[in-house]
């Protein structure tokens, strides 16, 4: 791949605030950047060089958008995939679609995962109510039932904790394809964030513990446990496997379970991931950074981090409404996404740099 110099403009599919994180990396490495987005409040559009609100699907949108960009990434992944095999086919995509169409499919994730060597929990695709059924036999109860596509944050999934839960189940999720994953015993939840350059040269980041509630992510904290810290290589050595395979550039960002017998992948993100916010002042090159490197051709950045401990903490709903009291505190570091207040929305999030 030819290095991409400053003032080259990158496309980013996508207006949520991953999109908004990488515009403001990409300014200030110099480059341009053109969101593109369905949504007129598009918060990614605050922080973009330009922005094009218009439908991922329109062939005359699309052409116009390779012609004016450099390199295209995606802030998302469930945007539909065909809008960004068809800008591969005119432009530099990264990553490429193929990472991407796996990502949306659990199915064909957990299979690709398992095939190159990695731990899943147990796990069967279920198209019916009766495969669900013949699942549960199979895999036991608890377990979770989740749709084949279109899951993040906890959304599309529900736990069945026995037998006879299964029919209410199959309503719950509106009777789609699915996936049923037994339970694993697990310590604690974990990321790993991985950059590839288009050379093959990779670094990743120390792994952050992350906790959830609601199945949706409200602390990232490093050092990690030594449960995770444990695992850390092994899990780092998948991501790279899977990076890989897929020749991927950018940030892949993989979860994992820090099972009793080593970790258990969890899924994967073809993108930035929000358990590596903390990186923007808790690493020397915050992951954001380190994308728009790799997809640019340029040499990649220090993972390590600026600070003995670093804690992040997402802010959801009104717990925006506390900024003032977050930006008296020493060595809290606020961002707010510029979205308007609902809750459960993702408004902002707070990285507390501290020495232990």
């Amino acid at each position: 791949m030819t290095v991409l110099p400053p003032g080259s403009t990158i496309g980013i599919l996508g207006g949520g605030q991953l999109g908004r994180m990488l515009a403001v990396a990409a300014a200030q490495l110099g480059y341009h950047t053109r969101v593109l987005a369905p949504d007129a409040e598009s918060v990614a559009a605050q922080t973009a060089s330009s922005f094009t609100r218009a439908d991922y699907h329109s062939r005359i949108v699309l052409d116009e958008f390779a012609a004016a960009c450099d390199v295209v990434t995606y802030e998302f992944e469930n945007i539909a995939l065909e809008p960004v095999e068809y800008l591969a086919g005119k432009v530099p995509v990264h990553p490429a679609p193929a990472a991407l169409g796996i990502a949306q499919d659990r199915a064909t994730e957990k299979a690709f995962v398992g095939k190159i060597g990695g731990r899943t929990a147990p796990w069967a695709a279920v198209a019916t109510l009766d495969e669900l059924k013949a699942a549960i036999a199979t895999t036991g109860c608890p377990a979770i039932l989740k749709t084949l596509r279109l899951g993040y944050d906890g959304k599309g999934q529900v736990r069945i904790a026995a037998p006879d839960d299964a029919e209410a189940a199959w309503q719950a999720i509106g009777q789609r394809p699915a996936i049923l994953e037994g339970f694993v015993t697990f310590s604690h939840e974990f990321s790993i964030l991985l950059a590839r350059s288009p050379d093959g040269s990779t670094v990743s980041y120390p792994p952050p513990w992350n906790e959830h509630k609601d199945g949706v992510l409200a602390r990232s904290t490093l050092p990690a446990p030594a449960e995770i810290a444990a695992q850390w290589d092994e899990a780092a050595a998948l991501a790279g496997r899977i990076a890989e395979a897929l020749d991927y550039v950018g940030i892949l960002a993989c979860e994992f379970f820090a099972g009793t017998d080593g970790p258990v992948f969890n899924e994967m993100a073809p993108r930035v991931h929000n358990s590596g916010h903390w990186t923007i002042e808790g690493a020397n090159c915050s992951q954001f950074e380190n994308h728009i490197r790799a997809i640019c051709g340029l040499p990649l950045g220090d993972t390590g981090l600026t600070a003995p401990k670093v804690v992040m903490d997402n802010l959801i709903g009104h717990d925006a409404d506390r900024w003032a009291e977050i930006l008296a505190e020493p060595g809290a570091h606020l961002h707010l996404y510029g979205k308007e207040t609902r809750p459960g929305r993702k408004m902002g999030h707070v990285t507390r740099l501290s020495q232990g």
